[in-house]
C-alpha cells in the first residue's frame, strides 16, 4: 500500500489540533519539571515515587502521542502490527486519566510543603493545560462513527483503561508507603495487610495490562480460551480481590486514627491510606460494572 500524506484540511481537523496541543504543552510540562534547582524541591524529598511516576507520565504519553501524530499524517497505518482504532482511543483515555493525576499529586508532592515557585507553578499549569488536550482528544475519537472506533472506545473498553489507571496508581502508593516505612522505622513496621493489597493491586494491573495488550494486538480470536469468558473470569477476580483490598485500607485508616503518631506521621501516614481507599473504592467501581457488563454479554449470547 503506498504511503499518503494527508491533505492541509486533514492536518487542521480538530483531531490533529488537538494531538498538537497536546505535545506542545507536554513538551513544556517535563520540560519546566526536568529544568527545576533542587532548592526547588522540597528538602526532604517529600514523596519520591510520585513525583517519578508525573515525570514517567508526562514523557511517556508525549512519546506516543508523537508517534500517533507522525504515523496518521503518514497514513503508516496498514504497516503498524496493531489495532489502530484500539490504539488512538486508548492512549488518549490513559493519557486522560494518568495526567490528571499527575496534575493532581505534582503541586501536593514538590510544592505544598515548601510554599510556590514560578517554575512549579507554571508546570503544574501546564500539565493541566495537557490533560485537557488529552480529555479532549478522548471525547473526539469517541463521537466518530462506528467504523472509525473499536471495542475500546466503548464502555467496557473505556472501563479497562480505568483498571489500568487504577492499578498503576495503587502501586505507587503501596511503593511509597513501604519507602516510608522503612525509612522511618524498618521493614517491620510494614503491616501484613499492606503485603497483600499490594499482591493484588499487581495481579489486577497484570490482568487489566494483558486484556489491553490482546485487544491491540487483535489477538482475542486467537486465545485459547472463549475471550469473553476470559474477561468475565478476570473482572470477577479483580472484583474479589479489590473487596478484600478496600476492606484492608478502611481498616487500615481505623488503626491510624487509633494511634498516637508524631506530627509527620499525621500528615503523611493517613494520607496515603485515605487516598489508597479512595482508589481502591474507584477502581472496585470499575471492576463491578465491567463484570455486569460482561455477564450481560454472555447472557445475550447464550440466548443468541
Amino acid at each position: 500500500m503506498p504511503v499518503i500524506v494527508l491533505e492541509a484540511s486533514d492536518l487542521t481537523s480538530p483531531l490533529s489540533l488537538v494531538r498538537m496541543w497536546a505535545l506542545l504543552s507536554g513538551c513544556l510540562t517535563f520540560s519546566l519539571v526536568a529544568s527545576l534547582v533542587p532548592s526547588e524541591l522540597t528538602s526532604d524529598t517529600h514523596q519520591p515515587s510520585f513525583r517519578i511516576l508525573c515525570m514517567f507520565t508526562w514523557c511517556l504519553f508525549f512519546i506516543l502521542t508523537l508517534l500517533i501524530h507522525v504515523v496518521n499524517i503518514i497514513q503508516f497505518h496498514s504497516l503498524v502490527p496493531i489495532s489502530w482504532k484500539n490504539l488512538t482511543v486508548t492512549v488518549a483515555a490513559l493519557a486522560t486519566l494518568m495526567t490528571l493525576s499527575a496534575t493532581v499529586t505534582f503541586p501536593w508532592a514538590v510544592m505544598c510543603h515548601e510554599g510556590a515557585w514560578p517554575r512549579p507553578i507554571a508546570a503544574s499549569l501546564a500539565s493541566c493545560l495537557t490533560f485537557l488536550a488529552y480529555a479532549i482528544e478522548a471525547y473526539l475519537i469517541r463521537n466518530q462513527t462506528k467504523d472509525q472506533k473499536g471495542y475500546m472506545a466503548s464502555v467496557p473498553g473505556l472501563l479497562k483503561v480505568l483498571q489500568l489507571w487504577g492499578g498503576c496508581e495503587m502501586i505507587v502508593l503501596v511503593v511509597e508507603q513501604v519507602r516510608g516505612a522503612l525509612v522511618k522505622v524498618g521493614l517491620a513496621a510494614v503491616g501484613w495487610q499492606l503485603w497483600v493489597s499490594g499482591a493484588g493491586y499487581a495481579l489486577c494491573l497484570l490482568m487489566s495490562l494483558g486484556t489491553v495488550m490482546v485487544v491491540l494486538g487483535d489477538c482475542a480470536g486467537r486465545c485459547p480460551l472463549p475471550f469473553d469468558r476470559l474477561l468475565a473470569g478476570f473482572s470477577l477476580t479483580g472484583v474479589l480481590l479489590y473487596v478484600v483490598a478496600t476492606l484492608l485500607c478502611f481498616t487500615r485508616v481505623l488503626e491510624l486514627r487509633k494511634r498516637d503518631q508524631d506530627l509527620t506521621d499525621r500528615k503523611t501516614g493517613p494520607t496515603l491510606v485515605v487516598m489508597e481507599a479512595v482508589m481502591a473504592s474507584i477502581t472496585l467501581l470499575a471492576y463491578t460494572v465491567d463484570l455486569a457488563f460482561s455477564i450481560k454479554l454472555l447472557r445475550d449470547r447464550s440466548h443468541a
